[in-house]
């Protein structure tokens, strides 16, 4: 039966369990990602030091610091002091580059993003609508007047459209949408600076979308707010598509940082 550590950690429990594996490494993150996830050791759980693991787990300390590197990697654990490792809770960005990379590393397609972000982003909208406050919605109208004041600035312009769908999702409420949108949304909106030279009015139409689904937030009106968002990737989509884009590869590997 496997041994369990409690004494000198608090009320964190750490089940032992022996690995024999040529890439012993990779199981130990495993096992602890395993007990992460299903709640066994929680948020600000201290672990033990690598000698110690390395006894409960049967392998070197060098095999410990592998796998502990992984999980650091992967967002699972952290080092609060240079002694001290703790379990955390990856951060959305570590999540959303993570999916980000392995998308682009699939060669996805402008098709395969804007299908799914036909559902995504009118979802998105829709909730928003019903659950923003008046100081959420006056934070997007602030950063709308800066994508207005960005005419002509290709980066800027892209990075505040980013920021504005992102904050629509964040309005909403639901997290579970926002972590499943964001690598989708980023790596197709970064397409614009491709479509924009085949669609010269796309930019106007992006502000006409954007000012009308704020203005639907503010009457809390979710049917017109999603019908604005669906009508603004329709928009995309047609500039991609003059710009012979809809199966081209989406982004580089290299240009998801």
């Amino acid at each position: 039966m496997p041994a369990k550590l409690s004494a000198g950690y608090g009320t964190m429990t750490l089940t032992a369990k022996p690995i024999q594996h040529h890439y012993a490494y990779h199981q130990i993150a495993e096992e602890i990602q395993a007990q992460i996830l299903r709640g066994d050791l929680k948020p600000g759980d201290q672990l033990p030091g690598e000698a110690e693991l390395g006894v409960m787990f049967g392998v070197t300390r060098s095999t410990v610091r592998e796998g502990l590197r992984q999980l650091e990697s992967d967002g699972l654990v952290h080092r609060p002091s240079p002694r001290r490792l703790e379990v955390t809770v990856p951060q959305a960005d570590q999540l959303t580059t993570r999916a980000g990379r392995a998308m682009a590393l699939m060669k996805v397609t402008f098709r395969e993003l804007w299908e799914v972000t036909m559902v995504t982003e009118p979802l998105a909208a829709r909730l928003a609508a019903q659950h923003a406050t008046a100081e959420e919605i006056e934070q997007l109208q602030h950063l709308h007047a800066d994508l207005l004041a960005s005419e002509g600035q290709m980066a800027r312009t892209i990075a505040l459209d980013e920021q504005f769908h992102t904050r629509i999702a964040d309005m909403g409420k639901n997290r579970v949408l926002g972590l499943a949108r964001e690598p989708i949304a980023l790596l197709l909106f970064r397409g614009f600076a491709k479509i924009a030279p085949f669609a010269p009015q796309f930019y106007k139409r992006q502000i006409e979308a954007h000012s009308n689904i704020i203005a639907a937030f503010r009457d809390g009106d979710s049917e017109r707010a999603e019908k604005w968002a669906r009508m603004h990737i329709e928009d995309f989509w047609r500039g991609a598509q003059l710009a012979g884009l809809e199966d081209a590869i989406a982004l580089s590997p290299r240009a998801v940082t």
